[in-house]
């Protein structure tokens, strides 16, 4: 196990919209470093969170709920590698361990966020057509167009939560800060560096369009990819451990 980050300032920088990249690259350099090891964990993280999603009424909150808990246990294990050591199962569970209320509060933020947002859109469209969206039915072109605006609404809005979200799990779980601090930082850090976010999010989904087509099998490698990324782009943009990956200073 490595040693937590101590509590200090963080500094933000703006980095090029090339970073996007190497940060893949470099979040493939640590998948790499043990790939067996990253599709245990992953398959041992759906295995628990699937059946608690499936279950009525509170599934969907309690596994949004723990998904930051889980996400900070994965950047134990990526600072573990960074830091040559190993990777072991126990990193997926660090997070109820250390920090866990903080971690739980950023899922209750982010979920209380987006149920405002979705709370909203519902308000603003008449009974008649909520009657029709819940039962499945077609709508009229002239419902639908009802319907586009308060979604582009709501799209736009969206945005900015999953901004405050993003890097919140790893600044809880690696340097100590609270829920809202970590999601105040995060959500400037990915302000400061739209062009390479939008970068990275581009190219993401399209390895994720092609890890699907192999049956999804390529999602085992997609998938712990993209938590392994994200710890390089924190690297990156928080200047931590810069040593670690000389290709992104």
């Amino acid at each position: 196990m490595t040693e937590d980050v101590p509590n200090k300032p963080l500094e933000i920088r703006q980095v090029a919209a090339g970073n996007a990249w190497a940060w893949i690259v470099s979040g493939f350099h640590l998948f790499k470093a043990n790939p067996a090891m990253w599709i245990i964990i992953l398959v041992i993280y759906l295995a628990i969170i699937i059946p608690i999603s499936l279950i009525p009424v509170f599934g969907s909150v309690l596994s949004t709920l723990l998904a930051p808990v889980f996400a900070a246990g994965m950047m134990w294990g990526c600072k573990a590698l960074a830091h040559q050591q190993d990777l072991e199962i126990n990193h997926l569970f660090e997070g109820f361990k250390k920090n866990t209320s903080q971690l739980v509060s950023v899922g209750g933020i982010y979920m209380v966020c987006l149920l405002m947002v979705a709370v909203s859109v519902v308000l603003s469209l008449d009974s008649g057509t909520i009657a029709m969206l819940r039962a499945g039915q077609e709508l009229s072109p002239e419902q639908a167009n009802v319907v586009v605006v308060p979604i582009l609404i709501a799209m736009l809005f969206i945005v900015p939560i999953l901004m405050a979200y993003w890097y919140a799990p790893i600044l809880v779980g690696l340097n100590n800060l609270t829920a809202t601090e970590a999601m105040k930082l995060s959500f400037l850090a990915c302000l400061k560096n739209m062009l390479p976010f939008l970068l990275y999010g581009i190219i993401f989904m399209l390895l994720l369009v092609a890890a699907i087509i192999p049956f999804g099998l390529g999602l085992l490698v997609a998938v712990p990819l993209m938590m392994t990324s994200l710890y390089a782009s924190y690297v990156d943009v928080f200047q931590i451990e810069e040593h670690v990956y000389e290709q992104l200073t």
